[in-house]
Formats: structure tokens, C-alpha cells, sequence
């Protein structure tokens, strides 16, 4: 099976990077964003027949490591 997994910041936490990218664009000539916000997506092919199990173990991942809980939310999503 494989899932992309979306990880952003969460509602209320400031994005540095994504204001940086704003300002430039807008620098550049490019007046109607209104806003720019990051977030990384990992693609992940794990080996494993059961989606209620595999979305589990995904969902360790993520807590343990992929993403800060405390500033991050995340999303799954299955490619196949």
C-alpha cells in the first residue's frame, strides 16, 4: 500500500518560510497572493494487506517522528 502524508502547521503557528515566500513573490511582481503556507509531503509504500493497520502504524510513524504534534497536524492519504 501507499500514502502520501501531508504534514502542516497548525492553525495559529507562524510559518516563517511561507511569509518569506510571500514577500518575495510579492517583490517580484506577483500582488495577489494573499497567502503562502509550507508543508512536506512524505510518500510512504508499506508493506501490509490491511488498511485499518497499515493507516495505524502510519499514524505511529507520524507521531514518533514525522511530525511535532504540538505545532502540526497531519493528513493521510492513500494512493493505492
Amino acid at each position: 500500500m501507499i500514502a502520501d502524508v501531508y504534514i502542516e502547521l497548525k492553525e495559529g503557528v507562524t510559518d516563517p518560510e511561507g511569509e518569506s515566500t510571500k514577500k518575495a513573490l510579492k517583490l517580484l511582481g506577483f500582488d495577489n497572493v494573499k497567502k503562502v503556507s509550507t508543508r512536506k509531503v512524505f510518500r510512504i509504500e508499506i508493506d501490509e494487506n490491511d488498511r485499518k493497520k497499515a493507516e495505524e502504524e502510519i499514524r505511529q510513524m507520524c507521531e514518533k517522528l514525522l511530525a511535532n504534534p504540538v505545532i502540526q497536524k497531519y493528513k493521510i492519504n492513500w494512493i493505492s
